[in-house]
């Protein structure tokens, strides 16, 4: 069983699976557009209430007002009727008409009337009531025409000024609606804008949560493909992803274990081949120095073959070892600063008899670069791409080493005046094992190791290494950086 992760990363919940996460963080961006489009209805609904209420009210009045005038233009014509013929049956219909007065006037006092309405109301109220008085008393003394003509005009202007406030009152209201129209509108812009902040703060913070296991899973599975076995593998998240990554551990074990067996077998294999080898380059050797007696020389040809096999067979079994400690080697780096093209130039001077015996001429162009790298596997690098251009370059042929720095980096580059490489073979340069096709000028003896432990060697740098096509012959091309990345990201740790 993997052990609990005790990281403060581990004290935030998550759910079962990846669906349950990715389900909640839906819900959780969308309650805050959820409330936004609540809160939003609800304002709505309000402001339509309040307009309906007001419209209402507002026409209620109006129309009360009309009549109102109307009413008292009637009570105008039969008061003044009145007061020219103060006949009982006027006087009995004017009681009839101040009485529908009164229920007029309590219809609209029973409406929500502002202080305006209302004071003109109870001032055409108690004008109509004074006129009435009048009239009435009129069977003991006939009223005054001029008197009852100055109630008149008083009760009718009182009456219009109802009516004129009422209009100004629905002028109002429907002004007040407008401004809490704007209001409503400005706070919904407000919520909206506030939500889709919200919401985008928390789906940033999904999305870094959501995120996170995915990129672990990926720093897991490039551990894995770097070769790099030796931290263990946690995922955290949802229950499926750390299933994943305990799997993924898992594999990490075995691949360790395989690597493992894979060191032994060639350590046993080593030791178990350079016995007998050496006992045959030794009996060889014995041989070919005629210490048994005396060869023939068809004899001294045959022991001249055995000894130069076994040579080459030993160098296979030492090229293939090497290349296995540089597969390991590769992901440590023991860095310093060197001189490039003092390097160069001494692992040119070391392979000087090579070139002699092919009668090749090596020119070196190399400005005074200086890299932060590990110096033996920078060797390596420019020893066997060197050794690579005399193997394959022909007699009296010419290779050139270029060093320069451009762009914070720094080029080495190896052209030779060889055959180079057929376009079908480009991609397989670098390959393990990989010797080429058999040259015009007879089969090139190697192991086909040394180009892909440069590559190693190159990557492990942070580097890369190409095949130029840009001319004939061979032309490689090695871009390193003044600092390796690892070392980088080191000291800013």
């Amino acid at each position: 069983m993997a052990p609990q992760d005790t990281s403060p990363r581990a004290a935030l919940r998550f759910p079962r699976s990846f669906l349950g996460l990715l389900v909640i963080g839906f819900l959780l961006v969308a309650a805050p557009l959820a409330g936004a489009l609540l809160y939003s209805a609800w304002n709505t609904q309000h402001l339509a209430e309040q307009s309906r209420s007001a419209v209402y009210s507002a026409a209620q009045a109006a129309r009360g007002s009309r009549a109102l005038v109307n009413r008292v233009g009637s009570i105008e014509r039969l008061a003044q009727q009145v007061a020219v013929l103060p006949d009982p049956g006027l006087v009995a219909d004017y009681e009839r008409l101040h009485l529908g007065f009164l229920q007029l006037t309590d219809e609209l006092a029973r409406l929500p009337l502002d202080g305006e309405q209302l004071v003109a109301l109870r001032r055409t109220i108690g004008g109509e009531q004074e006129l009435y008085d009048l009239l009435t008393a009129a069977e003991t003394a006939p009223p005054d025409a001029r008197i009852v003509g100055a109630k008149v005009a008083a009760l009718a202007d009182s009456a219009n000024d109802v009516l004129a406030i009422s209009y100004r009152v629905a002028d109002g209201e429907v002004e007040r609606l407008r401004a809490a129209a704007e209001s409503v509108q400005r706070r919904l812009l407000q919520v909206v804008l506030a939500t889709i902040a919200v919401a985008l703060a928390i789906a940033l913070a999904l999305t870094r949560v959501i995120a996170r296991p995915i990129a672990e899973l990926d720093a897991s599975i490039r551990q894995l493909g770097g070769a790099d076995f030796s931290q263990p593998i946690r995922v955290s998240g949802p229950q499926d992803l750390r299933d994943l990554g305990e799997r993924l551990d898992w594999l990490r074990l075995r691949l360790t274990e395989l690597e493992e067996q894979k060191n032994r077998f060639l350590r046993h294999l080593s030791h178990e081949l350079k016995t007998p080898l050496a006992s045959l380059r030794e009996g060889a050797e014995l041989l070919n120095d005629q210490v048994a007696g005396p060869l023939a020389p068809p004899q001294r040809v045959v022991v001249g073959i055995m000894r130069d096999n076994s040579v080459k067979l030993q160098r296979l079994i030492e090229d293939l070892l090497d290349y296995q400690r540089a597969l390991h080697a590769a992901a440590s780096l023991e860095v310093s600063t060197v001189q490039l093209d003092a390097l160069v130039r001494e692992v040119a001077d070391a392979h000087r008899l090579a070139a002699l015996a092919k009668v090749q001429r090596v020119d070196l162009d190399l400005a005074p670069v200086t890299v932060d790298a590990d110096l033996e596997k920078l060797r390596s690098i420019i020893d066997n791409l060197l050794g690579n251009a005399i193997k394959f370059t022909p007699v009296a042929g010419t290779i050139s080493i270029v060093t320069r720095e451009a762009q914070g980096a720094v080029i080495i580059e190896v052209i030779d005046s060889g055959p180079g490489v057929p376009p079908v073979e480009r991609e397989a340069v670098f390959d393990s094992f990989f010797r080429g096709r058999a040259k015009a000028g007879g089969r090139v003896e190697g192991s086909g190791l040394g180009l892909a432990i440069a590559r190693e060697y190159v990557e492990a740098h942070g580097g890369r290494i190409a095949l130029v096509a840009e001319r004939p012959g061979g032309h490689f091309r090695v871009t390193l950086p003044k600092r390796p990345a690892l070392l980088v990201v080191a000291e800013a740790a």
